[in-house]
């Protein structure tokens, strides 16, 4: 979140359609088959497939295929299913059943089936949409286009992978899309035999809470979402958004760095600390190292530590080793872990794309879109061309586009939103904006917090408030922006240092909710 091949005619009518919710009896429910798929981290798991419309104006139509796992409750009442989902686009769902169930005070998960899924698209639901696999090999352009030469090749990257969407997906892409990830939502909700389901979605996951409880008000029970996307600024705006907000957290890591100057050697300021990045950016420009990270890679490694302060250390350890001991292992290895696009990642980027490329209504021009990052980057260059390669392939996409979702809702019962202040990703206005749009929820805010995802992450006063809210739907009241406001959680250590650097629940946290929303 696109070459404008063909637009899908098939599309149109989708694009016309209500967004009141469908007919209850539109499908006949389905019976889930649950059967135990355990990890060594979640023994208690289990796994059903849930066999859904394509299009859900026809439902008796092509059906699509939804990859379910579930927590079973084991209190001996029940406060009925917990749906979950972090995020993405294209995240898959199914590990963070387990991880919510298991993060939880053991007596309230006990209370609730927590299900996880995969989206349409997504994973092991079918199909999973693999568009282009190896958009991501190694070593692209340089991101920044100094020259129409790097500007051509990163256009037609960009026109490349949305044809090959075109091509492989044309009966599909009109499809995937947030509200029709909703309508599946009811019908899992059906399968479950559910009058109301509550919901607990992270980054993109908050949009498609608020999307289902603007389409299925009476049917939600309780709602809460952590990382608050905008809904003012479905897409294009958020992303610009982004550029910025990025470009604060990564000048907050090069005053870690800085603050560490013992450790890292790197300056003792910060604008030290940044002009030895850029330097280094420069050089891996000219010079991958091993012929695999070049100056996209490296945006592409720094990028995941804007979502999560635990990967700082190891960011500095790597940046460290190049600059001065002109040692690329770590640097590699750092890629590795937070850089690099796997299989999953091909699909992930597929289904982010497909969703964002089709929920709203991108610029046509390209003129726009190199106007736009061109004044972004005068103020924030860390990622602003980075991330509008990344979305580009929306100036092209091959799908009719629909219009955003109000999600503007007085009927809902009390809502809970967390926000941290310094959050990247899905910045501080959007859980504002948000807060303001849904009547009756309550916002907590992490005061100074970066992370992207803060709840269940080592924040014990985030946590209680969440704790209460699932217990028994208590929320906290106040009279100002915030209903409740929370310390940050604290700053990692350098590795070599006896504290432990990140919390173990945080780390496992953001390895699920993973990068890009």
């Amino acid at each position: 979140m696109r070459t404008r091949a063909a637009v899908l005619c098939a599309a149109a009518a989708v694009l016309a359609g209500s967004l009141t919710p469908a007919p209850a009896q539109a499908a006949p429910s389905a019976h889930l088959s649950w059967k135990k798929c355990p990890t060594g981290d979640y023994p208690t798991l289990q796994c059903a497939s849930l066999r859904v419309p394509l299009d859900h104006a026809h439902p008796s139509g092509r059906q699509i295929t939804l990859a379910l796992s579930r927590v079973p409750h084991t209190a001996k009442t029940s406060q009925g299913p917990l749906l979950v989902n972090p995020g993405g686009p294209g995240g898959s769902g199914l590990t963070l059943a387990g991880f919510v169930a298991s993060a939880l005070p053991r007596s309230v998960a006990a209370q609730y089936d927590v299900i996880g899924f995969d989206p349409r698209g997504v994973g092991r639901s079918s199909p999973a949409l693999v568009c282009a696999p190896g958009h991501f090999k190694t070593v692209r352009p340089d991101t920044v286009p100094a020259t129409a030469a790097l500007e051509r090749a990163n256009l037609a990257r960009a026109k490349s992978f949305a044809a090959a969407c075109g091509r492989k997906y044309a009966d599909v892409l009109p499809y995937i899309d947030t509200v029709s990830a909703v309508r599946d939502m009811d019908s899992v909700r059906r399968a479950l035999g559910a009058p109301r389901i509550s919901y607990f979605g992270y980054s993109y996951g908050t949009y498609l809470g608020a999307v289902y409880a603007k389409l299925y008000p009476q049917r939600v029970r309780r709602l809460v979402l952590d990382s608050v996307v905008d809904p003012a600024g479905v897409w294009y705006e958020d992303n610009l958004g982004q550029e910025y907000a990025f470009n604060d957290r990564h000048r907050a890591l090069m005053a870690w760095i800085a603050r560490y100057d013992a450790t890292y050697h790197l300056g003792r300021n910060p604008e030290e600390v940044e002009a030895e990045w850029y330097a280094m950016r420069a050089a891996l420009a000219k010079k991958p190292a091993d012929g695999k990270v070049g100056a996209s890679e490296l945006e592409d490694t720094f990028i995941p530590g804007g979502y999560y302060d635990g990967y700082w250390p190891y960011l500095a350890e790597a940046f460290a080793a190049y600059v001065r001991d002109k040692n690329t292992g770590p640097l590699e290895e750092a890629y590795e872990n937070f850089g690099a696009v796997d299989a999953s990642g091909d699909n992930g980027y597929s289904v982010y794309t497909a969703v964002q490329c089709r929920d709203a209504n991108w610029p046509g021009s390209w003129n726009r879109w190199r106007a736009d990052t061109w004044r972004v980057y005068g103020k924030a260059p860390f990622m602003a061309w980075n991330n509008t390669w990344y979305n580009a392939p929306c100036a092209f996409w091959p799908a009719a586009r629909r219009k955003p979702v109000d999600i503007a809702n007085a009927a809902l019962p009390p809502v809970l939103l967390f926000q941290a202040t310094n959050d990247a990703a899905t910045p501080y206005a959007g859980g504002v904006t948000a807060h303001r749009l849904l009547a009756r929820s309550s916002l907590v805010v992490e005061e100074g917090g970066g992370n992207h995802g803060i709840t269940l992450s080592g924040n014990a006063c985030l946590d209680g408030y969440l704790t209460a809210y699932l217990t028994d739907g208590t929320v906290p009241r106040g009279s100002g922006v915030a209903d409740a406001v929370c310390a940050k959680s604290p700053d990692p250590k350098p590795l070599a240092a006896k504290a432990a650097s990140t919390s173990s629940r945080g780390s496992a946290l953001h390895g699920l909710l993973g990068f890009r929303r």
